[in-house]
C-alpha cells in the first residue's frame, strides 16, 4: 500500500556524488516528496536559509564543509529551528561518528549502504514526528490566544473605564442603563472588590459627637 505523504514536506538532499544525488532525490520524489538538490556545503545551507525545508539528508563528506558542520550551522540558526537534519555516511560509520552527529544536534544518522526501504521508513519518521510537533505547536498558540482574549475581556468587563457620573450629593452612580446606584453596589458589580464597612476617623468623630449631645 502507497504511504500517504504530505506533499508540502520539503527534503533537501545534499551529496557531492552525482549518481547518489540522483538516485535518492528520485526514490523521494517518486514516494511523492518535494526534493531540492545540493551538491556542497554552502549549497545547502544557501537552499536551506531560502527554503526553509522540513529535513535535510545531509551526506557528511562534502567538498567544502563536512556535513558536521553544516549541521551545526543549522541547528544554531533561530530560522531553521524546527528543520530536521539526517546525516548519511559510507566512511564514517562507526559508532564514535554517529555519536558526533547526534551530540551536534543531528536528528538521525544512517549509515551506508541503505535500502531504498529503509530510507523511506527513517524519512517518514521524521514526516511522522514533524507533522505531531506542528500541531503541537498550532495548538499552543491556539490556547495562548485563547487565553489572551479571555484576559482582555475579563479586564473589560471588571476594570471601570472612561467617566463615571456621580452625584454631588449623595454620591450615587448613574449606569449606563440610566439607573442611579450606591457606590458600593456598582463598584461591585463592576471589580472584583469586595466592601467591608466601617467609620473614617472624621465620621467617627462626628458620630461621637452625635452619641454625646443625645441625638
Amino acid at each position: 500500500m502507497r504511504h500517504a505523504v504530505d506533499p508540502t514536506f520539503t527534503i533537501l538532499v545534499t551529496d557531492d556524488d552525482p549518481d547518489t544525488l540522483l538516485l535518492t532525490t528520485t526514490v523521494l520524489r517518486r514516494a511523492g516528496y518535494e526534493v531540492l538538490k545540493a551538491s556542497t556545503g554552502m549549497q545547502c545551507l544557501e537552499m536551506a536559509r531560502a527554503h526553509r525545508p522540513d529535513l535535510i539528508l545531509l551526506d557528511v563528506i562534502l567538498p567544502d564543509l563536512s556535513g558536521i558542520e553544516v549541521c551545526r550551522q543549522i541547528k544554531a540558526d533561530g530560522n531553521l529551528g524546527d528543520t530536521f537534519v539526517i546525516l548519511l555516511s559510507a566512511i564514517q560509520i562507526s559508532s564514535e561518528y554517529q555519536a558526533d552527529g547526534l551530540n551536534i544536534g543531528a536528528d538521525g544518522y544512517i549509515t551506508r549502504p541503505v535500502s531504498n526501504k529503509e530510507l523511506l521508513a527513517r524519512v517518514r519518521a521524521m514526516e511522522r514526528i514533524k507533522r505531531a510537533e506542528d500541531a503541537l505547536r498550532e495548538k499552543e498558540k491556539e490556547l495562548e490566544e485563547s487565553v489572551e482574549a479571555l484576559r482582555n475581556a475579563l479586564a473589560q468587563i471588571k476594570t471601570l473605564q472612561g467617566l463615571i457620573p456621580i452625584c454631588a450629593s449623595c454620591k450615587k452612580i448613574r449606569d449606563d442603563r440610566g439607573y442611579w446606584s450606591q457606590l458600593e453596589i456598582y463598584i461591585s458589580k463592576h471589580t472584583d472588590a469586595v466592601f467591608t464597612h466601617g467609620l473614617c476617623p472624621d465620621c467617627a468623630a462626628k458620630e461621637l459627637e452625635k452619641i454625646r449631645k443625645g441625638l
